[in-house]
């Protein structure tokens, strides 16, 4: 096919270090793809369906940004971006929302269903040396999955998948991912940083105080949401890791005072100081949505403390000067995002294995 990259150029690999290229399909923001160049692999392209994420990938990363699905990309549309490098990674986070336990009424009749069987036949046309891709954990117990490793097991990879907690990784969240690696060149695995949690506190203890509508003049992103009258005698209420199970009993909600609501405590919480925020969803910035209360300022967390919260340095722009700023679309692209430091965590163990396999690769060719 016209875009196999199969014949890297690694023959000059003992004169210089080996250049990395990737390719990030559904990029999103570029979590990942921040986090893979950190670790030292050179990323050339990001493809998104979704136009909102065109300016911060492009903005904070080296990489080019394609709108396109990739269920009509093919090889040809990608080669160029990874050509010359010694060796090749096609990396990328499917659409998790078809998986995912909040998303339980969600199956194959969805259309990102096949996104990742996508990705399978992309991998079968491009022929990368290496493979990556992150979702949630239930996906692995997906029919889609074990074909998409059958898949690449056919194709020559060697192939290692588990379930992961990010704040390992020094993300200063507890968010369990699957994580697969792949590569033709041996048996491959995901290596843990020796790295002690980090903590709210340590994360965004620092930031400028806000009270709940406000933001900042120096940090547009950061900008908490406006609270009802009644949600802002809930937050007041409401302690550190607790949740509306501490309130008085005119503050709980009619839905909450039934039996089906009594097991969804999850909600209406504040996050504590010294441990690590729980997950970011695409819904962070508000109050009643997860334990987004901030642990100690009566508001829910800003956007900018939840990408943050993802690993994403606070210098990351995810709109351009000026330009206004819709809660519920960064919201959502923060909370899809891939957080950077699992990113790094992957480029650095595909960077290792490489190291290890270099040699036997070089005596082969």
């Amino acid at each position: 096919m016209g875009g196999n990259i199969t014949n890297s150029n690694y023959r000059n690999s003992r004169a210089r270090k080996p250049l990395v290229k990737a390719i990030d399909l559904f990029c999103g923001v570029g979590g990942l793809t921040r986090g893979l160049e950190k670790a030292g692999i050179k990323v050339g392209l990001g493809v998104d369906i979704d136009p909102a994420c065109e300016y911060p990938y492009e903005e904070n990363n080296a990489a080019a940004f394609l709108q396109k699905s990739v269920a009509d990309l093919t090889a040809d549309d990608l080669a160029d971006s990874v050509r010359g490098a010694s060796y090749t990674l096609l990396a990328g986070c499917a659409p998790c929302q078809p998986f995912s336990t909040y998303q339980q009424k969600l199956g194959p009749s969805d259309e990102r269903w096949n996104l990742l069987s996508h990705f399978g036949r992309l991998v079968e046309e491009l022929r990368p040396d290496l493979v990556t891709m992150e979702n949630v954990p239930n996906l692995a117990r997906q029919d889609v999955f074990e074909k998409f490793v059958a898949r690449l097991e056919k194709l020559g990879f060697h192939v290692s998948f588990e379930v992961v907690n990010c704040v390992d990784f020094g993300v200063p969240q507890h968010r369990n991912r699957l994580v697969l690696l792949a590569s033709r060149l041996g048996p491959v695995a995901l290596k843990r940083p020796r790295a002690k949690a980090k903590t709210v506190r340590q994360a965004i203890g620092e930031l400028p105080k806000l009270k709940a509508g406000e933001f900042s003049l120096a940090d547009p992103l950061h900008q908490a949401a406006e609270l009802s009258p009644l949600n802002l005698k809930r937050i007041k209420a409401s302690v550190p890791g607790g949740s509306w199970k501490d309130w008085d009993d005119e503050l709980i909600a009619d839905c909450h005072k039934r039996s089906t609501g009594k097991t969804y405590p999850s909600v209406y919480g504040r996050m504590e100081w010294d441990a690590p925020a729980p997950t970011m969803t695409t819904q962070y910035f508000g109050f009643g949505n997860g334990r987004f209360g901030h642990p100690e300022q009566n508001r829910a967390i800003s956007l900018r403390e939840g990408a943050i919260l993802q690993s994403f340095p606070k210098s990351y722009r995810f709109v351009p000067p000026g330009a206004p700023i819709y809660c519920k679309t960064i919201g959502r692209l923060i909370g899809n995002a891939v957080p950077v430091k699992l990113g790094e965590g992957i480029g650095k163990s595909l960077i290792a294995h490489l190291e290890e396999h270099a040699g036997s690769r070089r005596n082969a060719a």
